[in-house]
């Protein structure tokens, strides 16, 4: 017999998010949009916003910024890079591979509607 998974399944807003509207008697609700559940995670809110104030970074800068292994960073940025928030360009310096992450577009509306939200949040909570 299977075990039943531990981790529900994501029923369009996280528990996280569920939480926070019930603790300000939702009405943050009608605020803003669904809080952003790929830039929510600590590692890619990172990355989405050191690339917010640089052009460009390379793998290894991202990886000191933000303490991450090797194996971390790159599974966190692969999606956030199939979302089409980040674009990843390979080349080489001599024989030495570079990977080179930036910003898209869609990346910044992105991060701009996730700190929305949070500002509205925190707003009402203020309220309070």
């Amino acid at each position: 017999m299977a075990k039943a998974s531990a981790v529900p399944k994501d029923r369009g807003r996280g528990a996280d998010e569920d939480r926070s509207v019930r603790r300000t008697g939702g009405r943050a609700a009608g605020v803003s949009a669904a809080l952003d559940r790929l830039i929510h995670e600590r590692l890619r809110l990172g990355i989405v916003s050191a690339l917010a104030v640089n052009s460009t970074l390379s793998f290894n800068e991202l990886k000191q910024l933000m303490h991450a292994t090797d194996g971390n960073l790159s599974v966190h940025a692969r999606k956030l890079e199939e979302a089409g928030y980040i674009a990843c360009a390979k080349s080489f310096s001599g024989r030495v591979p570079r990977t080179e992450y930036r910003l898209t577009a869609a990346g910044r509306r992105a991060l701009e509607r996730y700190l929305d939200h949070m500002e509205a949040l925190i707003q009402v909570t203020r309220e309070r």
